[in-house]
């Protein structure tokens, strides 16, 4: 798997491997493959200790990013890292408990970065 220590890749291959994890692929992921491969292979490297199950479920990870994303109101983040939890099996009661941290914990202007990527759970 790209990503792993050990294991080799091309950029476009930790593209696909991480597209396929996500269920889509973010332009950044292109963009930092045409400007920089290292760097997409360590991006590569950090985003698959969130993509895999660990002592933590992917889904328990991918729901804590979500809350820190939303706490540092990056929409586009936020939007991501929805559909993720959603392709990873997070079900509309789990996001809105996170919802409820995000907000007593960083307050509406968090909450407000979710409105776009929410519209995702009807």
């Amino acid at each position: 798997m790209c990503g792993e220590k050990g294991k080799g890749c091309g950029h476009r291959e930790i593209i696909d491997d991480m597209s396929g994890k996500l269920g889509f692929t973010p332009q950044i992921l292109e963009t930092l493959g045409e400007l920089e491969p290292e760097f997409l292979h360590k991006y590569g490297m950090c985003n698959n200790k969130i993509l895999k199950d660990g002592a933590l479920p992917a889904k328990t990870k991918i729901l804590m990013a979500l809350a820190v994303v939303a706490s540092k109101q990056c929409e586009t983040c936020v939007k991501s890292q929805m559909k993720s939890a959603l392709k990873n099996g997070a079900t509309k009661e789990e996001i809105m408990e996170v919802m409820d941290v995000i907000f007593i914990t960083s307050g509406a202007p968090a909450v407000a970065a979710c409105r776009d990527a929410l519209k995702q759970l009807k």
